[in-house]
């Protein structure tokens, strides 16, 4: 890694990335990781590419295809959790991380403090360079959750609001209306209780820390910031401890199911209609589509839920979503950024990628909206133009959040929690408390300044 001189600022190693260097480099590493290229000979620069992201391979062969000066050499890895950001990091220790690799949104900060994401503002706001005019193309939002300090580390792919998902059917069947209010949410699954004792609205994961984050970011909390120089952690804060008390209801009353999202259990719950309603990002919708073909024409989906039916402005938080980061170790970062640039905002890029599949991600790219849903098959939920119902929750993705610099370690604290909530030891509260307890000494020795804000 680099040297840390200015690592308890707030953005620590970042700061000391040799970019201008970087830029003026010809020749890397071999193919395992940094790119290479052929000096005096005319032949096409080569960045490496790492991603765990389905259709990948296709992106790489079409832009391969119907580029010459730039080539692509794509290397399956393992989901980030599953090992992916392991093998990232220690190839970064060793010096040959690939030129560009996917990072997940709550990982971003950690990269880029580990010196691993490279400061790309320089080239995406350079007037002729690679990333020209790529601002003008993306939604803010998404590009505001992979800018710190008004640096850019990466580039967002997809961003996913949260949405509702339910079943139309057994709504019908119940005479349900779909909740427009966290309050309606939960007189519907009182509803649901008496009606069908087998059911429940909803499970709450057990691993979802992503998700528990999503209810908290819409209901206005800010777990981190990194305002006056230091990184502010309040995990526990107002917002939160709204959201944490909501769903410590409905679990008490036995209104949801509580247990782990990844396991047979979940599957069995969805694929026998145990549950009505799916809270998650707009990624799911093609998800649900691919793993129970069987429910065709069951599933609708509505915005999420407000905790205000007369807000103003209505707010919705992320749950999902990947971004692009280019390596310090890249020796080509501009050619690596060209290759970022075509993949999240050419619509050739998105063909590629949907060929390998059903997929519902929202790009950020709005040029590409059009691309993606004359893609979907409609007919799953009932010929809903879930598109136009994506685009209008972008929207409403809420200014001012911004991920912690561990959020792996944060998230497993918190969903260790979770579990043990769901066995009756304690709450879902001392879980979000006890996760804020664990953060607090990983940043320290990060060598970061912090404060602590919850009360």
């Amino acid at each position: 890694m680099p040297g840390l001189p200015g690592r308890r600022s707030v953005l620590g190693a970042i700061t000391a990335l040799p970019l201008a260097g970087a830029l003026g480099a010809c020749s890397g590493s071999d193919g395992n990781g940094g790119s290479r290229r052929s000096r005096g000979t005319g032949r096409a620069t080569h960045v490496t590419f790492w991603s765990a992201l389905r259709g990948s391979q296709e992106v790489v062969d079409e832009f391969n295809r119907t580029h010459d000066r730039i080539q692509v050499d794509f290397q399956q890895i393992p989901a980030g959790n599953q090992g992916g950001y392991a093998k990232l990091s220690n190839a970064a220790r060793a010096g040959n991380a690939p030129d560009v690799a996917t990072l997940e949104y709550p990982q971003v900060p950690g990269f880029a403090i580990d010196g691993v994401a490279r400061d790309l503002t320089d080239l995406v706001d350079s007037a002729g360079g690679a990333g020209a005019g790529l601002r003008e193309k993306l939604l803010p939002q998404a590009l505001a959750l992979t800018t710190f300090e008004n640096r850019v580390f990466s580039i967002p792919l997809d961003i996913e609001p949260m949405v509702l998902h339910y079943r139309a059917d057994y709504f019908a069947e119940y005479g349900l209306d779909v909740p427009r209010t966290w309050a309606q949410y939960e007189e519907t699954a009182r509803v649901i209780r008496r009606r069908a004792p087998e059911r429940r609205i909803a499970i709450f994961p057990t691993d979802g820390g992503t998700q528990f984050a999503a209810y908290a970011w819409q209901a206005g909390a800010r777990w981190f910031d990194t305002s006056r120089g230091a990184w502010n952690v309040s995990l526990a804060d107002a917002p939160t401890r709204k959201v944490a008390a909501y769903w410590q209801r409905l679990a008490d009353e036995d209104l949801v199911f509580m247990n782990a999202s990844e396991g047979r259990q979940h599957d069995a719950q969805i694929g026998q209609g145990q549950v009505l309603t799916r809270l998650s990002g707009a990624w799911d919708a093609g998800a649900q589509m691919n793993a129970r073909p069987g429910q065709k024409g069951q599933w609708r989906i509505a915005p999420l839920p407000q905790w205000d039916e007369d807000a103003s402005r209505p707010a919705v938080g992320t749950h999902g979503g990947s971004t692009f980061a280019v390596t310090r170790d890249s020796r080509n970062p501009e050619a690596a950024l060209e290759f970022i640039a075509w993949q999240v905002s050419h619509p050739d890029a998105l063909r590629a990628r949907l060929s390998s599949g059903a997929s519902s991600q929202y790009p950020v790219a709005p040029a590409l909206v059009a691309v993606g849903s004359e893609a979907f098959d409609r007919s799953y939920y009932g010929g809903q133009d879930i598109y136009r119902l994506f685009a209008q929750e972008a929207e409403k993705v809420r200014d001012g959040w911004t991920w912690g610099p561990r959020m792996t370690a944060t998230q497993r604290l918190m969903q260790d929690g979770f579990a043990r909530a769901s066995g009756g030891q304690g709450s879902i509260l001392d879980a979000v408390r006890a996760a804020e307890d664990g953060t607090m000494p990983d940043l320290r020795a990060l060598g970061l300044a912090t404060t602590r804000h919850s009360t």
